[in-house]
């Protein structure tokens, strides 16, 4: 399972040319999986990335998690976290998890984030989203987690 954070001022996502969902300040996360993956890797990345230290504190030193900032979290399904492109020029991808169990384990995935009580919002699985976002810092983390 991997996942792309973001550390964010504001995300949006728009489904055909409307907006569908907003965050203010926390974390935008890219979500994939691939086949093998389970729902057990779903427990482990929300509980990391709820509590990853990646906010600044007082003396602007990263030292605060999501949680502790009240943050909020956008959690986007994207399957070509597992592009494969080092043959060719087309990326391949078939590391990437069919869609129908990729979408439960996403499911799992943002229903654990739900449990943290924050504000947590989501695009839709499978459609074609613009993702709009000001990035913070930039912060950029990449976590994979295998069981």
């Amino acid at each position: 399972m991997r996942t792309v954070i973001q550390r964010v001022k504001e995300a949006e996502i728009w489904i055909d040319s409307e907006r569908f969902s907003q965050i203010d300040r926390g974390l935008l996360i890219l979500f994939g999986c691939r086949h093998g993956d389970q729902e057990g890797s779903t427990v482990w990345l929300a509980e990391k990335i709820l509590n990853l230290r990646i906010f600044e504190d007082a003396e602007q030193k990263m030292n605060l998690s999501l949680l502790e900032i009240s943050g909020q979290i956008m959690v986007v399904s994207q399957f070509t976290l597992y592009a494969d492109s080092r043959k060719g020029r087309r990326p391949a991808f078939t590391e990437a998890m069919e869609p129908v169990e990729a979408e439960r384990l996403y499911n799992a995935f943002v229903a654990r984030i739900r449990s943290s009580g924050l504000t947590t919002q989501t695009g839709v699985f499978g459609a074609k989203m613009e993702v709009k976002l000001t990035n913070d810092g930039p912060v950029t983390i990449l976590l994979d987690h295998d069981l």
